[in-house]
């Protein structure tokens, strides 16, 4: 199934829902959905905070959750969104689960495994390739960004 790019911008927008889930719990606002054949299957934002756990990044639950709800861990004909370009673990984990395709927002230029510091997907030696569209919604997934680490330096600079 090709999504266009007003689905695109639909399914990226329920991400940026739960990026903003993710802000209001003092959690790194990235919300991440992942999408077959027109049907939400898995969404998730970072719960790294909240879980204690340094692999609580909204992808990796994400994959999870459409692993159980398509019962089985090939994730072919997925696509992921994800307002932030993924880290070097979340990359990993979509060429794993054989995700199809990626689409992502803003850039990451200090973790981004996709364009920005590596490109882990362009690496010819793996086994499975994903397909990537940068950029979308870029504005406003750096906005929700912007928002949460302009806090946490007020923060800082109260205490």
């Amino acid at each position: 199934m090709v999504l266009t790019a007003a689905e695109d911008d639909r399914w990226m927008h329920e991400a940026l829902r739960l990026a903003r889930d993710a802000l209001a719990k003092d959690e790194v606002p990235v919300g991440c959905v992942i999408v077959h054949e027109g049907r939400l299957v898995g969404r998730a934002h970072n719960q790294r905070e909240t879980l204690r756990d340094p692999t609580a990044h909204a992808e990796m639950i994400a994959i999870t959750q459409a692993a159980e709800a398509l019962g089985s861990w090939r994730l072919g004909g997925c696509t992921l969104y994800v307002t932030l370009e993924p880290c070097a673990m979340c990359a990993g984990a979509m060429v794993l689960a054989r995700i199809d395709r990626l689409v992502y927002g803003a850039c990451d230029p200090k973790a981004g495994a996709v364009r920005s510091v590596f490109r882990f997907l362009d690496e010819p030696r793996l086994n499975h390739r994903v397909a990537a569209t940068a950029g979308v919604l870029a504005e406003e997934c750096g906005a929700v960004l912007t928002e949460f680490f302009r806090s946490k330096r007020g923060r800082e600079e109260a205490d």
